[in-house]
């Protein structure tokens, strides 16, 4: 890749990862990331489609399904399935418990030991890619610290960097964004949540998506510290960009001295699990914070990541997983809402590894193939996380978390992790009927006995209306008491 070409992805990038200034002297928000100018949108489209098309080049992928089209209007072309009665060509789905030579795994041994490394395998391979072997170190700086109030509560908050040695290609810095915020008043170290956001220490503003309307309940933050919790925002943004165009900058980058991937290479979900993991090796060194008990929680791509971090990160102790939709908890071979072909297109591919562009294939060297040919599953990433709690939170159309994210799927690939959680030991949702007739509980209908945990709330694209439900959810897990 150029110098030049490089460097406009750096600008790009920074633009991005924008995030506000400092706590006692709170700026105006930042320009959202989504509002570029035609000649930002035109450079990076034009980079995103050339690092698409050498990632199909090296697969010898002629042609790619298109994505459906999520709200079409009337007679638009390739519109979502919505019926439910056409939602499962692909019925059967990768048994979590049977070997690939066909044994039934009957043992919790034979889970650690044999199965699970399989299905990592398979995800990595295929799916998420692989973090190499080699990725450069990161060193913490805390930059500020201050005395503020969340929610009417004292809290101590730290501003954070995590500076990754670019010493071996000093083109390319990534310095991992993120605020440490910790009741001021605690008798004994709090567990935490960390929360991918913007990075942003109390009261600097955030962009808002237009049209967001704030749901009737306090903050999650607020939340979280009136509980006795601290939590974390860290910057996916400042780790890995959320486009194409990013990949040859970022870890990802960085770890490719600025080339593009390989197949296998990791795509951003992966990266921002592992900036999540770096950015709990430093909550280890604080002794305010209880590291055996931090979570990881996010929403839509997001969510993506949170349940990709827990799945992947054995030290992170539980999940809240929000809307997190195809990629997520929905099952690729679900046929309601977005598809695996979304995923393979310019828009979204960079979250995955290049090997996952097989999927959405209609003309290749090696013919074409689709979501059944794909070797595991949304239940198996859930099931990666077993015997560790997870909170799956799902809110309702009517408010905005629209179909496309898959309540019923996502429900039932829930349900169909759930043998793995009781071979290991721990509480499912409480549904074992067969996973393809389970049916979607009516919402505001809390599964919350188990480790494995459900709730669609009432409301929109966000997790906050499920916040407290989570909190009182996970202090039994964790026996935390404020």
């Amino acid at each position: 890749m150029s110098s030049r070409s490089r460097f406009l992805v750096f600008v790009v990038v920074t633009l991005i990862g924008a995030v506000a200034g400092r706590a006692q002297n709170p700026p105006a928000a930042p320009k959202p990331p989504w509002q570029l100018t035609p000649e930002e949108r035109r450079h990076l489209d034009e980079l995103t489609n050339a690092d698409h098309a050498d990632m199909m080049a090296q697969l010898g992928i002629r042609a790619l399904r298109p994505g459906v089209n999520g709200d079409p209007a009337p007679g638009a072309p390739n519109p979502a399935n919505y019926d439910q009665a056409k939602a499962n060509p692909f019925p059967d789905w990768p048994d979590p418990l049977t070997l690939k030579n066909g044994h039934k795994v009957t043992a919790p041994e034979q889970w650690w030991m044999v199965r699970r490394p399989e299905i990592v395998e398979d995800f990595e391979r295929e799916v998420y890619g692989r973090v190499p072997a080699d990725v450069p170190e990161v060193t913490w700086r805390v930059t500020e610290t201050v005395k503020a109030t969340v929610g009417g509560h004292p809290v101590v908050a730290r501003r954070v960097v995590g500076h990754v040695d670019n010493s071996a290609d000093p083109a390319i810095a990534v310095d991992i964004r993120m605020a440490v915020v910790l009741p001021a008043d605690a008798a004994k170290p709090v567990p935490v949540l960390m929360m991918f956001g913007w990075g942003n220490m109390p009261g600097e503003p955030v962009p808002k998506w237009p049209g967001w309307v704030e749901p009737p309940v306090p903050r999650s933050e607020d939340q979280l510290i009136a509980a006795g919790w601290g939590y974390v925002s860290i910057s996916p943004a400042s780790i890995q960009a959320d486009n194409g165009a990013g990949l040859t900058a970022g870890i990802i980058g960085l770890t490719n001295h600025g080339q593009h991937r390989k197949p296998d290479d990791w795509g951003a979900l992966r990266a921002w699990a592992w900036g999540a993991a770096r950015g709990l090796d430093f909550l280890e060194t604080l002794p305010a914070v209880d590291a055996r008990h931090v979570g990881i929680e996010g929403v839509s791509r997001f969510g993506k990541a949170a349940l990709v971090t827990l799945a992947f990160e054995p030290r992170f102790a539980l999940a809240l997983v929000g809307s997190s939709g195809e990629g997520g908890a929905k099952p690729h071979r679900r046929n309601f809402g977005e598809a695996v072909e979304n995923l393979t297109s310019s828009g979204e591919y960079h979250w995955m590894a290049g090997n996952f562009l097989k999927y959405g294939a209609a003309d290749a060297g090696f013919g074409s193939r689709n979501a059944g040919d794909i070797p595991v599953d949304a239940h198996e990433l859930i099931a990666l996380c077993a015997p560790r709690p997870v909170f799956i939170s799902y809110g309702v159309p009517e408010k905005g978390d629209a179909n496309w994210l898959d309540h019923q799927g996502s429900y039932m690939a829930a349900v169909a992790a759930g043998p793995v959680y009781r071979l290991l030991g721990a509480r499912d949702l409480g549904d074992q009927s067969d996973y393809r007739a389970a049916k979607l509980p009516p919402p505001e209908t809390g599964l919350l006995d188990g480790e494995l945990a459900w709730r669609q709330h009432t409301g929109g694209h966000e997790d906050r209306s499920n916040m407290s439900y989570f909190i009182a959810w996970a202090d039994r897990m964790i026996h935390h008491t404020p």
